[in-house]
């Protein structure tokens, strides 16, 4: 499927996602469930539920309200008593105050325990997909929205970036095997370099555009991963250090947004831009195959990352900038590239709208993902606390979060390699000769 323009999309929307609040649960339940679906969520059930226990917190608070206020009169009751002499009266008085104290007890244990259950399942509900989002069940119904660049014609002997990397000497993976595991390679010389030149590369084009530098810790502790949705969805994809209670990042999304996490922003701060370079660690559990060959899918990766902080009103004009300073960068590295709209079957549990880009791997013969440019609205933030107050108002909002990959590494590495070899070695595009020091990879290293 294809589109005309993002532009043309940014215009369609017709509002950004109120947050699932059990307020907005209750007064839109039908369009909640629909909305789900979307992302192929059966809410029925879990929004039933989740209404179902809000009734009865609603009830016991009722009865502990009725109850602290039948004791205080009570204790009042008891002085006047007391001053009376009526002793009989008193001891009456101060029993039936015993009994509405336990009473109070059991009810306040049992509204904790609604009340975690409750979490437990709004905890499970993912962010509300924009209604502009395409219905599909994988990336085979995500919509194309353009393309640009020529695909490149190889010579007969070209190879895949996996045996470019064994031939001159730049990738070893077997070493990366032996050292830790698969999915972990070893960067030798210039793929070591050119490793290091993208990452410089792609901080300064972001810098140039107004994001500050950050350096974040490479791992989280269970209250950041919480709050940008990490946790509880992606639990088993994580690196976790059981023993101090920290997860490696699986991106610089997490700690980078958690600066913001329990702080109140004025509106006049907004955008607040930042980027970031980390290595990534995921355990893709269940991969293999064909795909995960070379540097299509690895479990330790660099990426860098651009996040936004931004006013809800101003949140989309914001993606679209973000689409379009991600795709500056592929123009630069002169590389082919598509950008796709995700429907809802292939979108993240935290986005409310995705755009993907993908390279073409000449020598593959397909597509691969390279960033995802996404709007979270108000899901990270409402998670974390993240608020803003305007100029006069006592009441802060929540803002909205949007991040993308500016860009990950691996598979852009795989796409320089392939699509720009000779029989005579690899060219590097222009933009990167001055970060390389060399403007190509041959076998006299």
């Amino acid at each position: 499927m294809q589109c005309n323009s993002i532009e043309q999309e940014i215009l369609f929307y017709l509002k950004p996602n109120t947050m699932l609040t059990l307020k907005f649960i209750r007064e839109n339940t039908d369009e909640v469930i629909r909305r789900l679906a979307v992302k192929h969520f059966d809410g029925s059930v879990i929004i039933t539920k989740i209404i179902e226990l809000d009734d009865k917190r609603k009830a016991i608070q009722l009865q502990l309200d009725n109850n602290l206020a039948e004791q205080n009169r009570i204790a009042k009751k008891i002085g006047k008593l007391f001053s009376e002499g009526k002793s009989a009266e008193v001891n009456a008085a101060k029993a039936k105050s015993a009994e509405l104290k336990e009473f109070s007890k059991n009810l306040s244990q049992e509204l904790k325990e609604i009340e975690e259950g409750q979490t437990k399942l709004l905890l499970q509900v993912p962010n509300l997909p924009h209604e502009s989002v395409p219905l599909g069940v994988s990336a085979s119904d995500n919509v194309v929205v353009r393309s640009r660049g020529n695909i490149p014609k190889l010579h007969e002997e070209a190879l895949p970036h996996w045996d470019l990397a064994s031939k001159y000497n730049i990738i070893d993976f077997e070493l990366g095997v032996k050292i830790t595991g698969s999915g972990f390679p070893v960067y030798r010389g210039k793929g070591a370099k050119l490793q290091r030149a993208l990452i410089n590369f792609f901080l300064d084009y972001n810098t140039a555009a107004g994001y500050e530098e950050v350096e974040p810790p490479h791992m989280v502790n269970e209250e950041s991963a919480f709050a940008t949705g990490q946790l509880p969805d992606k639990d088993g994809q994580m690196y976790h250090a059981t023993a101090d209670g920290f997860y490696m990042i699986p991106t610089a999304e997490v700690p980078v947004t958690n600066i913001y996490r329990d702080v109140i922003l004025h509106a006049t701060m907004l955008p607040i831009k930042l980027t970031a370079y980390t290595p990534c660690f995921r355990r893709e559990a269940g991969s293999y195959g064909k795909d995960v060959r070379g540097l299509n899918r690895l479990h330790q990766f660099d990426k860098v990352e651009i996040v936004q902080i931004q006013h809800p009103d101003r949140s989309y004009e914001t993606l679209e900038e973000m689409v379009n300073h991600v795709e500056g960068l592929l123009n630069k590295l002169e590389l082919p590239y598509r950008i796709v709209k995700l429907c809802g079957g292939d979108m993240s549990f935290t986005s409310a709208l995705t755009y993907d880009f993908e390279v073409f791997s000449a020598a593959q013969h397909k597509w691969l993902e390279v960033s995802s440019v996404s709007n979270f609205e108000s899901f990270q933030a409402s998670r974390m606390m993240l608020r803003f107050k305007e100029e006069g108002d006592k009441k802060a909002q929540l803002a909205h979060t949007l991040n993308g990959s500016s860009l990950a590494l691996p598979r852009i590495v795989a796409a320089l390699l392939e699509n720009n070899q000779t029989p005579h070695g690899i060219k590097i595009p222009k933009a990167l000769q001055p970060y390389c020091g060399f403007d190509k990879i041959d076998l006299q290293q």
